[in-house]
């Protein structure tokens, strides 16, 4: 669960979570035994971050009433066990097709990755490759280098201080392809990972090799 939501509104998500097609200000106030006012403040706030919407109006016998539902970022906002999952189904991919061709399967991921990013390298040159790769990497998490790093400015590396499989490639190391074979594309140049934070060093490595 998001760390900034409140115990209060925690508990008008989890009551929207079980009851999916909604409730009103009424039903939430009676089951947390709060005032109508208290819930609508608190409602004001989820709404304001995305986390419910205003539904249908239920339409009975009295006034019709608003429903509030959660939104997708409401139910993202519960646990997820993505890593969990994703261990367990590339351990069994591994043993069903073994290690060679998990290998080549991770590679053919970060080909097939690249090539929705090709369009921002036409025309550039080898540094500009390099930068728009650099951006590339940071907006899928791997915090690449900074300026004022020692070393970031190396026009031969790419070095990565976040690997967003961390724990799946301490355990598989194959995954490491998926990232080699993402910068070979999209640099046309042959990549060599030299260090790698799944097997302790502080970063992931990648060396531009000049052929």
């Amino acid at each position: 669960m998001v760390d900034h939501i409140g115990s209060r509104q925690r508990q008008i998500l989890e009551l929207l979570l079980e009851n999916k097609k909604g409730l009103c200000i009424d039903d939430i106030a009676k089951a947390l035994n709060i005032s109508r006012n208290a819930v609508q403040q608190h409602i004001s706030v989820l709404e304001l971050e995305g986390y419910l919407q205003a539904g249908e109006l239920n339409k009975t016998a009295g006034r019709p009433v608003r429903l509030y539902v959660l939104t997708e970022a409401g139910i993202n906002s519960f646990p997820k066990q993505y890593a969990w999952f994703s261990m367990l189904m590339l351990g069994e991919l591994k043993n069903e097709i073994g290690s060679e061709a998990f290998q080549r399967y991770m590679s053919r991921l970060g080909d097939n990755l690249s090539q929705s990013h090709q369009y921002r390298f036409t025309g550039k040159s080898a540094d500009g490759r390099r930068e728009e790769l650099l951006k590339i990497m940071d907006e899928l998490g791997f915090k690449t280098a900074s300026k004022t790093d020692l070393g970031g400015n190396d026009p031969t590396t790419i070095k990565a201080y976040n690997c967003i499989f961390h724990d799946l490639a301490q355990k598989h190391s194959e995954i490491c392809q998926f990232d080699i074979a993402l910068i070979k594309s999209l640099l046309e140049k042959d990549v060599e990972l030299v260090e790698c934070m799944a097997k302790g060093s502080g970063a992931c490595c990648f060396k531009i090799l000049n052929k």
